[in-house]
């Protein structure tokens, strides 16, 4: 009996994670473009007027801080395309993850709760409503993510509903996607956004004044795990956590996270090819690959280590990882773009710093690595100069 309830709630949380993951793989892309556009538009405001031999290249004129006001500038466009992109990411979260579960009838409520309490003059209302101040900031990804579990599993239970046959045509585009809506809007508004949104303007404001040790503590944690499990769920949390707060225009701890990510595969491959008689002649052949996927964010490139090794692995890249986050918060390097790795690195704030981090963390986790593993019988060492073969045909 008591297998059977942990099967069951092992299952449950597997299912929950797979929901979540869905919904993070549809927002990625939204994430992507929003992210690049602004930072984009960022980097052409940034530039100035442009002159060559007398003949004027870019006009200019635009600055950073009044981009926004720059109507019809280039700049402008690309700033409104990453906006967008940027707003709509975490109600896409929502909408997906009510869709992993509920399939097309979970898909507008999902949206529409998480959107609506990203909007704070609502969630203002409402705590006035509840006699609570507070709520200006929105719900961010967590009130999109726990509105997107609940209008799926509520249109889940609609949709499973028995009904006349007459009446079915009509579930899955207007009985289960209204019902669901009526039920969960005040639900989800009153009990759910405000609350989260309060808790969103504090994390905000605790993140956005960090200095010194808190700055070092938070990037420390956000290094450390998207090390951990190299790109699971753990991972992912850092991950979206860091993305969620480009919408507040916070791009410290999205590099921490980038940095953090890109550590394990460069700093497990540097540790291969210094000391290849601590891996299989198998791994060294991966290093190869996992240095292009490293500077491309990619942090499942050193999956192939942590499954051969994991007890000794994953020490070394949280250690490697947690520095380099550190390390970058400590310095307030910035990152506006959610993803592109080493193809971004020109966004930052500081570039070199950076790179710097993330040199220090690949170099920290290869000596970690390097120290903690053991010496393999047969390297790709033995194998390049032919002595296994000897051996093994003695």
């Amino acid at each position: 009996m008591k297998t059977s309830a942990e099967d069951g709630l092992r299952s449950h949380v597997t299912s929950v994670k797979e929901n979540v993951m869905t919904g993070v793989s549809f927002m990625i892309p939204f994430v992507t473009i929003g992210g690049i556009f602004l930072a984009l538009g960022y980097a052409v405001a940034s530039l100035g007027r442009i002159e060559l031999f007398g003949v004027v290249l870019w006009p200019g004129g635009t600055t950073v801080e009044g981009i926004f006001e720059a109507t019809g500038t280039f700049e402008w466009f690309l700033t409104q395309v990453g906006t967008a992109g940027l707003t709509f990411m975490v109600p896409i979260l929502g909408g997906y993850i009510a869709y992993a579960i509920a399939d097309r009838p979970g898909l507008a409520p999902g949206f529409l709760l998480s959107y609506v309490i990203q909007q704070g003059d609502v969630l203002v209302a409402a705590g006035d409503v509840m006699g609570i101040s507070g709520g200006e900031a929105g719900a961010g990804y967590l009130g999109a993510l726990v509105a997107g579990l609940l209008a799926g599993y509520v249109a889940l239970w609609f949709k499973r509903r028995d009904v006349p046959e007459f009446v079915q045509p009509m579930m899955p585009v207007l009985i289960v996607p209204v019902l669901t809506m009526a039920v969960l809007t005040p639900v989800v508004i009153l009990l759910l956004g405000v609350p989260v949104a309060i808790a969103n303007a504090e994390l905000t404001t605790f993140l956005s004044d960090a200095q010194g040790s808190q700055a070092v503590l938070v990037g420390a944690l956000l290094g450390g795990m998207m090390a951990f499990d190299m790109g699971g769920p753990v991972n992912k949390v850092a991950y979206v956590f860091a993305v969620g707060l480009l919408s507040e225009q916070l791009y410290v701890p999205m590099a921490a996270v980038m940095i953090g990510g890109m550590v394990p595969p460069l700093g497990l491959a540097l540790s291969n090819f210094v000391a290849p008689q601590k891996y299989t002649a198998e791994m060294y052949e991966n290093a190869k690959s996992a240095v292009p996927l490293g500077l491309s964010f990619i942090t499942e490139g050193a999956i192939p280590y942590g499954a051969a090794d994991p007890l000794r692995v994953i020490p070394s890249i949280v250690a490697g990882s947690a520095v380099a986050g550190a390390a970058s918060m400590y310095l307030s390097v910035s990152m506006p773009a959610p993803h592109g790795g080493i193809f971004v690195v020109p966004l930052s704030n500081q570039p070199f710093a950076f790179l710097g981090c993330l040199l220090l963390g690949a170099l920290v986790t290869a000596v970690v690595a390097t120290a903690v593993k053991p010496d393999f019988d047969v390297t790709v060492a033995d194998l390049e100069d032919g002595d296994y073969a000897t051996q093994t045909s003695d």
